[in-house]
């Protein structure tokens, strides 16, 4: 091993990683392929100079190889951003070798825009909150395949079923007349939906158990019209405010910022920007939906807007756009607060 500064880059995959080295000038002094291994990609990088920083492409994994990395050898190790990451995928020459090189290089200037680590249990809890969010979508397409069928069919519920997944209605489709494949197809997408039910019964179960003396969970569900799934998608997903230098950063990262489409001199808005937390913006979009409604404050700002004529669709927008601006300044107060009552405990 020599004393001359180094830097890695490190393409990520579930059984290997392509591991290269460059020096302060950009020489490649390695670039090879390891096995998916802590100690053996350190002793890869470390053979060939003292590391100033190593970069990991972001994907499935890479954030627990970093977290690792990190603790076993104290070195700088950061995830390069998943939009730089998407743009190496159309680079002429796609290899695990050029992008590992690539990264290497990046790093070496500090190009890379970084991804920020979430600790374990922050981390852990997104996956709870994913899991169920993932219940919810497939509980959602088996519904819309049962009602399809019905309507193919041309199966109607009489007026004493009710609403459409109520108790009764329930109760009906259980019973409806229908032919042997029929009837086999559709108790099969019952019991998916019960299936699906229960896993969602249980995730939010557990979420309950996980953040029980989550203070920031409780803060949030204080808040008007918030309950605990907006709140524990927040908690997962955003983490802090401090993370974010003003309240319109973070509305961009929960995808509620307005759409800027300009041709000549004409410049207007259009829907919302693509990008974002998808996780986040479904439920604050959900949450928005209650605040035009329920809450007073929220109900004046909409009617405004309203009575200017803009579509429902756009309302609704911009009350989540202003909501997530609003919670920014909350946030960072409450946070403010915790860290007083910590300095004085």
């Amino acid at each position: 091993m020599t004393n001359l500064p180094v830097h890695a880059g490190l393409d990520y995959h579930q059984g290997s990683i392509q591991t290269c080295v460059v020096d302060e000038t950009g020489r490649q002094l390695l670039n090879r392929r390891c096995r998916n291994d802590v100690v053996e990609v350190a002793e890869a990088i470390r053979s060939r100079g003292e590391v100033r920083s190593v970069a990991i492409e972001s994907c499935c994994g890479a954030a627990e190889f970093a977290e690792t990395l990190h603790a076993a050898t104290g070195w700088p190790v950061t995830l390069a951003h998943p939009g730089y990451v998407n743009r190496m995928k159309v680079n002429p020459d796609k290899t695990d070798f050029s992008d590992a090189r690539l990264l290497a290089d990046l790093d070496r200037v500090g190009y890379i825009p970084k991804v920020w680590l979430a600790p374990r249990e922050i981390r852990e809890l997104r996956t709870l909150v994913r899991r169920r969010q993932s219940c919810v979508e497939r509980q959602k397409a088996a519904k819309l395949q049962l009602t399809s069928l019905l309507r193919t069919r041309r199966m109607t519920s009489p007026e004493w079923a009710g609403s459409r997944w109520s108790l009764r209605w329930m109760e009906w489709i259980r019973t409806v007349a229908a032919s042997e494949n029929e009837r086999w197809t559709i108790d099969s997408m019952l019991e998916d939906l019960a299936y699906l039910k229960n896993q969602i019964r249980r995730a939010e179960t557990r979420l309950k158990m996980v953040t029980r003396d989550d203070q920031t969970v409780a803060f949030l569900q204080t808040l008007p019209n918030i309950g605990p799934v907006t709140a524990w998608v927040m908690r997962a997903e955003i983490v802090r405010a401090s993370r974010f230098r003003t309240g319109k950063q973070l509305a961009r990262f929960c995808g509620t910022s307005p759409r800027n489409c300009s041709s000549g001199e004409r410049v207007a808005d259009s829907g919302l920007i693509r990008a974002g937390n998808p996780h986040l913006k479904t439920v604050i979009i959900q949450a928005a939906q209650r605040l035009r409604r329920c809450d007073p404050r929220w109900s004046v700002f909409a009617n405004r807007l309203e009575r200017a004529g803009k579509p429902a669709c756009v309302v609704v927008g911009a009350v989540a756009n202003r909501w997530v601006r609003w919670l920014f300044h909350r946030l960072k107060e409450f946070e403010a607060s915790m860290r007083t009552e910590s300095c004085m405990a």
